[in-house]
């Protein structure tokens, strides 16, 4: 009884600082999306909202229609059973109330689908090359250097850093700026994901998909890889730093230097990530 009463407690806890605290990437006992960091988030939670106050209608309305026959057309209390075949406006109105419902739902949809398809005016862009099981990022806007981002290994883990989701290398950004993100795959489809940026874009071979993410606060998001590609496709995180814009350039500048013979980036737990899968 003591050990269901602690695992009680623990949900509520779970629950209440889910509910109130930021989360960059997964929390413990988190219910709904991670907080918004982006405008497309933004427009992403709206949707979902406006989409589950109509469905949560539907659901009520049904359940209210079917108590409702249970209670007056039993057989008990409505022996003899309706003989009525047809009714216009009945008919007329179970098909234009549903189809008025998707033209409610489909507008904000197809608005949100071409918000977020690609960036307008974008201050940066950052190219995504996915293949198994790591990530390339290129920033031709700022010295064209590149670098590779591989996950760091459970070994190698530092205190205070998440376990299958910290990474070598991160992607740095300015906080306010509209980053263009382009990916493509070496080798079979893969998927660039962040779930706080509102951004999920598959990386395909021999095809360029755009799509954008503008990080209104500082701090540091994790995503993954959310399309199975294989062996080690779980050890495939994304991490953005999202930092001041005198920061960036800072960085880039650096980077620049760093990366200025193509040179890789640390292999730390490079090795041990190759192993994971075997």
């Amino acid at each position: 009884m003591k050990s269901y009463g602690r695992l009680l407690a623990g949900i509520v806890c779970g629950l209440l600082i889910a509910g109130g605290a930021f989360a960059a990437g997964p929390e413990n006992w988190q219910l709904g999306f991670q907080p918004p960091a982006s405008p497309v988030k933004d427009a992403i939670e709206n949707l979902h909202n406006l989409v589950l106050v109509i469905i949560t209608a539907i659901v009520l309305f049904v359940l209210a229609l079917l108590l409702i026959v249970v209670w007056r057309f039993n057989a008990k209390r409505h022996p003899t059973p309706s003989a009525t075949s047809h009714n216009t406006m009945l008919e007329v109105a179970w098909t234009v109330v549903p189809v008025l419902i998707l033209v409610v739902i489909a507008i904000p949809s197809f608005r949100l689908l071409y918000f977020a398809d690609r960036a307008r005016d974008a201050d940066l862009t950052v190219q995504v090359t996915a293949f198994q099981w790591a990530w390339e990022y290129e920033y031709p806007d700022n010295g064209d250097f590149k670098f590779e981002s591989r996950m760091i290994a459970d070994a190698d883990l530092k205190p205070g850093q998440l376990r299958n989701l910290t990474v070598d290398e991160e992607i740095v950004v300015p906080v306010g700026k509209s980053v263009r993100i382009l990916t493509n795959s070496r080798d079979v489809i893969h998927s660039f994901f962040m779930p706080a940026l509102g951004v999920q874009k598959y990386a395909i071979p021999g095809r360029t998909q755009e799509t954008w993410f503008k990080v209104e606060r500082p701090g540091v998001y994790y995503g993954q890889c959310n399309q199975i590609c294989g062996t080690n496709h779980a050890f495939m995180p994304i991490v953005v730093r999202a930092v001041p814009e005198a920061e960036f350039n800072a960085w880039a500048e650096q980077a620049k230097t760093r990366y200025a013979q193509g040179l890789p980036p640390a292999p730390v737990g490079a090795t041990a990530v190759a192993e994971i899968g075997r």
